[in-house]
């Protein structure tokens, strides 16, 4: 089982100043490599009068870039993914744009205000952890339909309004390890006439912060 991560929704953006050098950070989602690539594009376009665009991203599957953008080597880009893996984010791109601003900050200086900046712009990020787990459906008789439904949100176990036949059938998604106690506690409440299918692979879904 592989430990949960995190996403953004919305882009989020912040900034610092230190010795005169402004420093503004903005962090949005990005779906791939391209997406990524355009949003970088994208920050450079509109901060085309500044000094420096350095960037950083990390996608699903472990792929990840950074870019120091005429900084030092390693005093901008590289510190900035760091802050990324660090919060466990996926599938996230960050650019943090300097507007020098005559003074130099050295090479320390230099890493701590583009992961200062890049941390201030987080700070109003909305997260939600992606968890590795079950899929699946459950059917229950319209009388235990109620109970499942707040077990389920007692559970934290994600899943749709159902589908209303002669039974309910309700699609769900759970966690690795909430699997277990979720199957012994529907069948206590419906007597074990309630029916759970768990899908063979695991999914991935999303458990609000």
């Amino acid at each position: 089982m592989n430990d949960p991560y995190f996403i953004i929704k919305d882009t989020v953006e912040g900034q610092i100043v230190v010795k005169k050098s402004r420093f503004i950070a903005t962090v949005a989602p990005v779906a791939d490599n391209e997406k990524a690539m355009e949003f970088i594009s994208s920050m450079k376009k509109k901060y085309h009068d500044a000094r420096h665009n350095c960037s950083a991203y990390i996608l699903g599957g472990g792929l990840s870039h950074s870019s120091d953008d005429g900084e030092p080597s390693g005093t901008a880009g590289r510190p900035m993914l760091d802050v990324l893996s660090g919060e466990r984010l996926c599938d996230v791109c960050a650019v943090v744009t300097r507007y020098f601003g005559g003074v130099l900050l050295g090479t320390g200086g230099l890493v701590r205000a583009y992961q200062g900046a890049l941390l201030e712009a987080l700070k109003g990020a909305e997260k939600y952890e992606i968890v590795h787990g079950f899929t699946g459906e459950l059917e229950c008789s319209y009388n235990d339909y109620g109970k499942i439904s707040n077990l389920m949100k007692d559970m934290g176990v994600s899943g749709d309004d159902g589908e209303f036949g002669a039974n309910v059938k309700m699609p769900f998604n759970i966690p690795f390890d909430l699997k277990d106690a979720f199957e012994k506690k529907v069948t206590d409440i419906s007597n074990g006439s309630a029916r759970i299918k768990f899908s063979k692979e695991a999914g991935f879904f999303e458990r609000r912060l």
